[in-house]
């Protein structure tokens, strides 16, 4: 009998329950498989085909009546803005627009034109230098396809004006983001472990037996949560601030404000939690479940990098992601100085978000396994 068991067939029975185990196991199959995929597909996208996008707005006094201006009106790169001097003046300031380009033809007639640019010191020199080459490239093509006995048509003024600004450092895009990924990933990941342990201890059985009633046993327990993570959130600012300048444009009160924001960003991604916990049905099921919601608004969302890299047809989900809000509100009521008022499309976003998370946590919400 010991001499017919086969060691090698014992082997492939156990690397077949094993292998089939596995296929089984959410948590092996998502973080194996489709993260990965979704790491490729997402990061693909960024470098896919090596596009641009800047804001640049034409001077109201640019000569428009030269075949520079036509090229420089076709290029898809370029999002004109028609905004009225003042307000461009002030995305300027803020580092929401590149440039203002300015074609003037050149009083000695050699070459023919100069182009003008007139930026801020909030603007990233990486950008200007990017539509400075740009601009060059234009003239290239123009000197060859038009005028190819020409030394050029016209040149790029080296002296970029720059008005007063406010210097948008990394952090200032950094920063908000972490932070949205720090109460993302509490909101959702801390409430689902929390009430899933809950419930398959038993605890919230026992509370039955006291005289508080469900409401209040799921406001205490979410209260502490919420106190916790507007903790962090303070350390978090307080660590950029102090250490790293991160801009909070009217000090205490923009502070003020990032921490309402934060407190409504954080009530919508715990309704998210409470989903995971009542799906969940066992706890590894947890983080796939939990990284359905949460891995794609860390990628998509403007977390680590501009929405602006991806292609057009994927920004228009990238709105429609709720971390997407926070992170334009928190750029632009630390940075900007937008108030909250300021902000009431991207807080309206949020809360509609809440209505319809919350909407359905109470129908899933389950208080015993």
């Amino acid at each position: 009998m010991e001499g017919n068991y086969s060691q090698f067939k014992a082997m492939l029975a156990i690397t077949k329950a094993s292998l089939r185990a596995t296929f089984r196991s959410p948590s092996a199959v998502i973080f194996s498989i489709g993260f990965p995929l979704i790491f490729i597909l997402v990061f693909g996208f960024i470098g896919g085909d090596g596009g641009f996008s800047l804001d640049v707005a034409m001077s109201k006094n640019s000569d428009t009546s030269n075949f520079i201006y036509t090229a420089i009106k076709k290029i898809d790169g370029f999002n004109f803005s028609t905004k009225p001097d003042s307000l461009l003046t002030q995305d300027l300031q803020k580092g929401d627009l590149t440039a203002i380009i300015d074609i003037q033809k050149n009083p000695s007639g050699n070459p023919a034109y100069i182009i003008h640019l007139k930026s801020s010191e909030a603007v990233s020199g990486q950008n200007i230098s990017l539509l400075q080459s740009i601009l060059n490239s234009v003239i290239s093509g123009i000197n060859k396809n038009i005028h190819p006995d020409a030394a050029t048509i016209a040149v790029v003024d080296a002296d970029v004006q720059k008005i007063p600004g406010r210097i948008y450092r990394r952090i200032d895009f950094i920063l908000p983001g972490q932070l949205g990924f720090s109460l993302l990933s509490a909101g959702v990941f801390g409430v689902a472990f929390l009430f899933y342990n809950l419930r398959s201890q038993l605890i919230l059985k026992r509370f039955f037996a006291t005289p508080i009633t469900r409401t209040y046993i799921v406001l205490g327990e979410a209260l502490a949560r919420v106190l916790f993570q507007m903790m962090t959130a303070v350390i978090i600012i307080g660590m950029g601030a102090g250490v790293f300048h991160f801009t909070l444009v009217h000090g205490f009160v923009t502070f003020l404000e990032i921490m309402v924001l934060s407190f409504i960003a954080l009530l919508v991604f715990m309704g998210f939690g409470f989903i995971v916990s009542s799906l969940a049905k066992n706890e590894s099921t947890i983080p796939p479940f939990a990284n359905l919601f949460t891995l794609p608004q860390f990628l998509l969302a403007g977390t680590f990098f501009p929405i602006d890299y991806f292609p057009k047809w994927l920004q228009f989900f990238c709105n429609l992601l709720p971390l997407t809000h926070f992170n334009n509100a928190m750029r632009s009521i630390s940075f900007e100085g937008a108030s909250l008022i300021d902000c009431w499309q991207d807080i309206g976003v949020l809360v509609i978000w809440g209505i319809l998370v919350y909407a359905f946590a109470i129908r899933v919400f389950k208080w015993e396994q």
